[in-house]
């Protein structure tokens, strides 16, 4: 706190020229504070009980002075742990600008809680010529009364700091508990009961009419089909307003507002205090699996926004030049008859980037060229079980000697959890603190994090390897049928999933390289028809890898760019 030391100006307020028999009559301010707005507002009056019974034990002090109050000054609902309070602020700057000679409190605690702030208050009343009084103290400027007022001071101090230390165990208590250390958010209500012992008992229910709406919103946003601004906007169209208080009407949500409340664990059951996660006794109103979807969808959705592009046809930019390598680039040209034809051109050549002489392919040469190409990949129902034989030979043989691995993983999860509770228990006891309760927690938590991750490689080496392999051999079984069968969305998507690069060379004939896995696989099929298979097929070299999906006919187009119109809605719109 920054106080002011008064200066010689003083206004000229005429406040010290009141003469009773030329005598100057004394003057005072008082000062006032209740420490919270209920104490203020009890009673139902602006001022409650506690501010007029201040007022009239100050009134009697002055009257005891022979002083006459001539300023009040009040703080109603301000805690004196700080001196930052209006009507503290505005009362040392009127003294410091008028002839006053008490300043008058009821208690010394009203004026600070905080012993380096009473020093401070004291010596600007002391520059200014005032004298602190208390209506209930035996306080002055002799060595005694000074000294009771430094050991008031403290012990104010010593209060305010101990009801500090004891509501805050009294909070973390209650959290140990499972109840609930704040006002509960929207969807559930804070009520007060008497127990059979006539006690009154705080405690946390379900709003009926708020709730079911809260449940809907997290469902619905789960559902991956809408964005916090539409699901704002269906809410408040289905009625959620937050709960009336006194002073404040019920209201829509805002958007920040419902964001918060989609990341709060505390519709799952769980209160966030202090930094921790705790089990909380109250009722959820969302599954913990749904509310982790919905944090899954929230930080996907920050962390990358969605970019569509729109592609005028299946093969646009998969082809390349086999002269120079430059890309090959969608154009359109129109004969005097008003006829559009559509073709791939070299863009080193286009651009004159190149010395590149690579003349303009027809798109439907191109389209003919690529689709005949998958008959060259195909592979025959034989050779598939024998590819796939081989591929659960050797996942079998790469599994064999990992029992043992799995089962330390699963030891060492088992004991960082017990550990962690055995942390969370020693916290509420108050034998470690906060801040090593967190260290260590961070600590559990990154060795848990280890731990899962493994164990997930080791679940998706076994099971998501050997599938994503057969879904792979199994896909060449009937790749040059179904090609022919798919409409451009699925062809592009083949196209990005078998292909690494497709080359048209200057005498119309493509060369392929193919994405892995399908050029291992074509390799081995290759080697399988040299000792006697069926099939003489010839070695791709291999390039980036292109994950297959085994939820679509190709490739998971949540994993490539998106797909749109054909060349035919680009030429009906010529």
């Amino acid at each position: 706190m920054t106080i002011t030391a008064p200066t010689d100006t003083r206004a000229k307020s005429g406040l010290a020229d009141d003469r009773i028999d030329d005598r100057p009559v004394l003057l005072a301010v008082s000062y006032l504070r209740v420490s919270t707005r209920e104490q203020a507002e009890r009673g139902g009056t602006e001022e409650g009980f506690s501010i007029p019974a201040q007022r009239e034990a100050n009134g009697r002090k002055a009257d005891e002075l022979g002083a006459r109050i001539v300023r009040e000054f009040v703080d109603a609902g301000e805690s004196a742990r700080s001196a930052d309070r209006d009507g503290l602020q505005d009362m040392l700057a009127f003294i410091a600008a008028t002839r006053v000679q008490f300043c008058i409190v009821h208690k010394l605690d009203r004026l600070a809680r905080n012993r380096a702030d009473d020093v401070k208050i004291h010596e600007a009343l002391i520059s200014a010529g005032v004298t602190l009084v208390s209506a209930t103290e035996s306080i002055d400027q002799t060595p005694s009364g000074m000294l009771v007022h430094g050991i008031m001071s403290s012990i104010a101090e010593f209060y305010s700091r101990n009801l500090a230390t004891e509501v805050t165990k009294g909070l973390s208590q209650k959290v140990a508990q499972g109840g609930t250390p704040m006002r509960a958010p929207i969807g559930y209500l804070n009520v007060r009961r008497t127990d059979e012992n006539g006690r009154e008992v705080r405690t946390v229910e379900v709003d009926a009419e708020r709730a079911p709406l809260i449940t809907w919103a997290f469902e619905q946003y789960a559902k991956g089909e809408t964005s916090v601004t539409g699901l704002l906007r269906d809410l408040t169209a289905r009625g959620l307003v937050t709960v009336p208080t006194p002073k404040r009407p019920s209201k829509p949500l805002g958007k920040n507002t419902l964001y918060k409340l989609l990341t709060n664990p505390y519709y799952a059951g769980v209160i966030r205090y202090k930094g921790g996660l705790h089990p909380g006794s109250h009722e959820p109103i969302v599954e913990p699996a749904l509310f982790d979807t919905v944090q899954s969808l929230l930080r996907a959705r920050t962390a990358k926004m969605t970019r569509h592009v729109q592609h005028a046809h299946h093969l646009k930019g998969l082809l390349h030049c086999g002269t120079c390598g430059s890309r090959m680039l969608l154009d359109f040209a129109t004969n005097p008859k008003g006829v559009t034809y559509a073709y791939f051109v070299c863009s080193g050549r286009a651009a004159k980037k190149t010395d590149c002489t690579r003349r303009a392919v027809p798109v439907a040469v191109a389209e003919r060229l690529v689709a005949d190409s998958y008959a060259s990949i195909t592979i025959s129902d034989q050779t598939y079980r024998d590819l796939a034989a081989k591929v659960d030979a050797a996942f079998d043989k790469r599994m064999a000697g990992r029992d043992q691995e799995i089962a330390d993983l699963m030891a060492n999860r088992a004991k960082l959890e017990a550990e962690s509770d055995k942390l969370l228990a020693a916290h509420f006891a108050d034998a470690i603190d906060l801040p090593t309760l967190k260290r260590h927690q961070d600590r559990i938590r990154a060795g848990l994090a280890d731990v899962n991750q493994k164990l997930a490689e080791q679940d998706e080496h076994q099971t998501g390897g050997r599938a994503f392999l057969h879904d792979s051999l199994r896909l060449l079984t009937d790749a040059h049928h179904a090609y022919a069968r798919s409409g451009d969305t699925d062809r592009r998507l083949a196209n990005q999933a078998f292909y690494a690069r497709l080359d048209i060379t200057d005498d119309e004939q493509l060369r392929l390289r193919l994405a892995e896995p399908f050029a291992t696989i074509i390799r081995e099929a290759h080697e399988h028809s040299d000792d006697g298979g069926e099939e003489p097929l010839r070695e791709h070299s291999t390039s980036t890898h292109v994950a297959c999906s085994r939820k679509t006919l190709w490739v998971d187009p949540g994993r490539i760019e998106l797909p749109t119109s054909c060349l035919q809605s680009r030429r009906s719109t010529n």
